[in-house]
Order: structure tokens, then sequence, then C-alpha cells
């Protein structure tokens, strides 16, 4: 599980892991979360506002290992219960991480994935469709 802690450090300092209720929460609302994170001592309350936040919208909701006091200390944040990464390619590295030491998360990282090559595969479509022409008169 280091490796997968060090991907919720290396998010953090990026940019690309949001933490606390209400970032997560907005990041779902716009579609931006690709993977909603929630501690194992999280109130039901939070759990229940995390679904919510999350209804209609593609990401997995999952909880981790950590208590809240261990996930705070490990992001630098007081009383963090819920995380957010906004990054796919980034919530999929995670995801494989934590499915190497608990296969329960083999599900989640194996949909995750599914999703990134999905959208790969789309890109390489609309390159081949629209090539960019260089050079030339």
């Amino acid at each position: 599980m280091d490796r997968a802690q060090s991907y919720l450090a290396l998010g953090r300092k990026a940019g690309l892991l949001l933490t606390g209720e209400d970032s997560c929460r907005d990041a779902a609302h716009k579609g931006r979360a690709r993977l909603l994170l929630l501690a194992c001592d999280a109130s039901p309350n939070a759990c229940k506002r995390a679904a919510d936040a999350l209804a209609g919208h593609q990401a997995p909701l999952r909880t981790m290992p950590w208590e809240k006091r261990e996930l705070s200390a490990l992001l630098g944040r007081r009383g963090c219960s819920m995380v957010c990464f906004t990054d796919l390619g980034l919530a999929v590295q995670f995801s494989a991480a934590m499915a190497e030491s608990d296969p329960g998360w083999r599900e989640t990282a194996d949909g995750l994935a599914a999703s990134q090559e999905k959208i790969r595969r789309r890109k390489a479509e609309k390159r081949k469709e629209h090539p960019t022409h260089i050079g030339g008169r």
C-alpha cells in the first residue's frame, strides 16, 4: 500500500487530487471526478453525501483502508475523510496499486483501465479521421 499512498501524495502535489467534501462534491457534479475515495471511518452522512454527489456519473466510489487521521497526515490536511482524483491516469495507477494488496480493488482498477483505453482509442480514431498536415505550400 506504500505505492498507493505515494499516488495520493503525488496527486495532491500535482493538483490532481482534491481533498475535502465540498471540492469533491463540486468535481463530481461537474463531471471531473474520476475516482471518489472515503476514509474507512468516514461518517454515514459523509458516505451518503458522496454517493449522492456521484448519482448519474460514472466515477466509482470506494472506501480506503486508512482512517481520517492517517489520510490527513498523509495529505497534510486536518480532518480529511474524502478525496477525489480528477485525473483518470492517476486514478488507474492508484487503483492498480490498491488491487495488488487487496483483490477487492481489482474490479475498480479494471473498470478505470477500460475507461482509459476507450478514451485512448477514441483519440486515435479522431487523429485518423482528421490528420494534421504539416508543411506544404
